[in-house]
């Protein structure tokens, strides 16, 4: 397969996760705020640091109040972690490879773009918990499409791969944003608005049914934080997503499972095998927020090693030019 072709199916599925999960993202805070007690203030900033993005939301809007932070993460166009920046992107992609996707796979991104597109005029945050649960579907539809329209083969596990990385860094994410909300008071830790704080994370991340099903006990952050990390058949924990794209590594190599002869293999083998030997009790003991943070740029190096490995490749006839993807992830690379 073509590295252009497999770059633009990969950044195609990378971008529609990222939008969905931004929506998630924010969508955690909203939940948050709305089971919170009256009176309780309001905390948006959090959203903006985890992102990572806090400077140029700083540079750009100042003060980070709900209706900034919702525009800067849903609509800000030159913004390219925003989830109308990430349709764009994702639709320029399948635009490039219309060839090797199929219609309905065109069509549904195309659409997806379109209802973003007209939602700009949204204000309220009712209409806004509307808008972002209709991100969530589109992705979802998008992704069944493909598994039901594409071949899969090569450029299908591509994409497999680009959507599994991004769900487990803003599965992270998402969980990050508790550490940062925080709450009045030690002793409210153990209370019932810290268990309505863990549950609203939890419906955020669609786990809260599955969550229940698996853990009869009451919510705590130790059984949330095992749950969305080390749960081996959750497709949301960030153990099951690096699993999963091991396996859709493989297939493209054509190595044996358990067998590293490459960089990728070898920085994703090794992220997944250590998540595989860790408990929940050392990961708190060394800080939920630290082992996130180190979890993320782990999660970045395996993002770059693919980009080095499959996209990079030097010019032959034509020049290629390069855009800087965010997050820390790799470069996209795409022929003139």
């Amino acid at each position: 397969m073509l590295s252009r072709v497999a770059d633009s199916i990969y950044w195609l599925n990378r971008y529609v996760e990222r939008a969905e999960n931004v929506a998630r993202f924010v969508e955690t805070n909203i939940n948050l705020i709305l089971d919170s007690p009256s009176g309780l203030q309001q905390q948006w900033e959090p959203l903006v640091l985890t992102t990572g993005d806090g400077p140029i939301f700083e540079e750009r809007y100042g003060e980070a109040t709900a209706d900034c932070v919702i525009k800067f993460l849903s609509f800000d166009r030159e913004y390219p972690n925003s989830i109308l920046s990430c349709l764009c992107s994702a639709r320029e992609n399948a635009r490039s490879v219309r060839e090797i996707i199929s219609s309905e796979m065109w069509e549904q991104i195309n659409a997806f773009y379109m209802m973003v597109k007209e939602a700009t005029e949204r204000q309220s945050l009712s209409q806004m918990h509307e808008f972002f649960t209709e991100v969530k579907m589109a992705s979802h539809l998008f992704a069944g499409v493909m598994d039901a329209t594409m071949s899969h083969n090569e450029g299908w596990h591509f994409g497999q791969i680009g959507r599994l990385l991004e769900r487990a860094d803003k599965t992270s994410r998402i969980l990050d944003v508790k550490y940062y909300i925080l709450l009045p008071s030690v002793e409210d830790v153990g209370t019932t608005l810290d268990e309505l704080q863990w549950i609203a994370l939890l419906k955020s991340a669609s786990a809260y049914e599955m969550y229940r099903k698996r853990s009869q006990h009451r919510i705590t952050p130790e059984g949330v934080a095992d749950f969305l990390i080390l749960d081996r058949e959750f497709s949301r924990s960030i153990q099951f997503c690096l699993l999963e794209a091991e396996r859709s590594l493989h297939q493209i190599t054509g190595t044996p499972p358990g067998t590293w002869q490459n960089p990728v293999e070898r920085a994703l083998g090794r992220l997944r095998s250590e998540l595989g030997y860790l408990t929940i009790e050392e990961i708190m003991q060394k800080g939920l927020h630290e082992f996130l943070n180190d979890l993320q740029e782990q999660i970045n190096g395996v993002g770059n090693n693919i980009f080095e490995n499959f996209f990079a490749l030097k010019p032959i006839q034509e020049p290629y030019s390069f855009m800087t993807q965010t997050l820390g992830t790799s470069v996209q690379t795409s022929a003139i």
